[in-house]
């Protein structure tokens, strides 16, 4: 698998702070709206879901958030997870790049969703809260609740959607292992779920739908909060470890990225691996190309308006500014589930507005193929949603050697492909179909977008 750059199990690399860009941009991002005043949300708004500790980690503008020491003793089970040079597979493009991996894949869950299912459960143990419930849409998400979950000594309930509960039964006995309840989203347990059978009962289920459940189910319920595993300022915050692991990493090889590239669908593990990278360029450091990779079949980066819009289908959350498809638009059913949400984090967007990202769209099979080759160069497989990322990489790289340059690229892995050999088996056999969203269902989702004020 190439160079290791060694400090793997060297705890005292880890991160003692997590690192928040909010403090070094040039503008900060528009406020989140209660729906009903139309005026920014205060505590008291998110107290149903959140508790108080991470309601302030999620408006904070201080650069660094000390990690509480529970949260690294846990980390230190796998971090500082391995940043790899990839030199079989800069042999098989034949490219003069230099292409670089962390790879997030030696969690406990196989993901880089632990980062920040640790946290959310230590804080919510901390505030005497004994139940969560979540949405997760591939599995990788409720899959480190449910490990953090059984860590502190909490209750865990997932609402998986249905086509990815359909997709990776071997996820949902992963949940259940650790002690997880597990529904199919949208479910007979909401009335929001209720409500979309009773109108779709074929619904294949969306990240959207599946929030609108845990949402409703937490807010209903006064010993129980919610969890989301990306998206939020706070959830993005806590990914932030990886990228701060990169750079040191790096820097004992002596190197430093040109390009960072990162898979997107809710802006998690993209912003866990770029934004201690775009922060330091902020603050006068080297300039580097952070390029975005996500699915065609839901592309909210390329395709969605910046706008206000609810986070949920149900339309049950406050109102932020992102790039959106639409919180009712459903996207075709393909196999990297963690990046069929209808929007992109907050932050991301206004990342993107001001221009420190770029963003491109790939469809599921030339990203499978990508995540072929480097498999058999690397002797990784990767996660459907980690295979954008990897097909990001390695058309850098590729690019690098039409152009004969010799550019940095690192991107992240951010999980194994292990409960997701059915996918790969669907590629392999040809089954494996480029969907693309319907025009005309996209069109009626953004016409649905909500009437706000002007001048927000």
């Amino acid at each position: 698998m190439g160079d290791t750059v060694k400090y793997l199990l060297d705890e005292s690399r880890i991160p003692k702070a997590w690192y928040n860009l909010m403090a070094d941009l040039p503008s900060p991002p528009p406020p989140v709206l209660h729906p009903g005043t139309m005026r920014p949300v205060g505590p008291d708004d998110l107290a149903p879901l959140f508790p108080m500790s991470l309601i302030a980690q999620e408006v904070s503008t201080e650069r660094d958030i000390e990690i509480p020491e529970p949260v690294r003793d846990v980390y230190r089970q796998w971090r500082p997870t391995p940043l790899f040079r990839a030199r079989r597979l800069e042999q098989a493009l034949q490219t003069p790049a230099r292409i670089y991996y962390k790879y997030e894949g030696v969690s406990p869950a196989g993901s880089h969703k632990p980062n920040t299912a640790v946290a959310q459960a230590f804080y919510n143990r901390d505030a005497g809260i004994r139940k969560i419930t979540t949405e997760t849409g591939a599995g990788q998400w409720g899959s480190s609740l449910a490990f953090a979950g059984a860590l502190f000594g909490i209750e865990i309930h997932v609402f998986m959607v249905r086509v990815s509960y359909n997709q990776k039964p071997y996820r949902r006995l992963f949940m259940e292992t650790f002690g997880a309840t597990c529904i199919p989203s949208p479910s007979m347990e909401t009335n929001y779920g209720r409500t979309v059978l009773a109108r779709t009962p074929d619904s294949p289920g969306s990240l959207g739908i599946a929030i609108s459940e845990a949402v409703e189910v937490a807010a209903t319920r006064d010993d129980t909060k919610y969890a989301l595993g990306s998206v939020l300022n706070h959830v993005l915050l806590h990914q932030t470890v990886i990228g701060q692991e990169a750079m040191a990493q790096l820097a004992m090889a002596d190197d430093y990225p040109d390009i960072v590239v990162g898979c997107t669908g809710g802006g998690s593990n993209f912003a866990g691996i770029a934004f201690p990278f775009i922060g330091a360029q902020l603050r006068g450091g080297r300039q580097v190309r952070v390029i975005a990779v996500e699915p065609a079949a839901c592309p909210s980066l390329t395709r969605g308006v910046y706008a206000y819009d609810f986070g949920d289908t149900g339309k049950m959350t406050p109102l932020v500014r992102m790039h959106t498809l639409g919180s009712a638009f459903v996207p075709p059913g393909f196999h990297a589930g963690g990046l069929r949400y209808h929007g992109m984090a907050p932050l991301v967007s206004h990342a993107k507005e001001l221009g420190l990202l770029e963003a491109r769209a790939e469809h599921q099979t030339q990203c499978f193929e990508a995540g072929v080759l480097f498999a058999r160069a690397e002797g990784i497989v990767p996660a459907p949603e980690a295979n954008h990322a990897v097909k990001g990489a390695i058309d850098e790289a590729v690019k690098c050697r039409e152009e004969g340059t010799s550019k940095a690229i690192l991107f992240n892995l951010c999980g194994h492909g292990h409960f997701d050999m059915a996918a790969y088996q669907d590629y392999f056999a040809g089954r494996l179909e480029d969907r693309d969203y319907d025009e005309g269902e996209l069109a009626l989702a953004l016409a649905g977008l909500p009437s706000v004020p002007a001048g927000l």
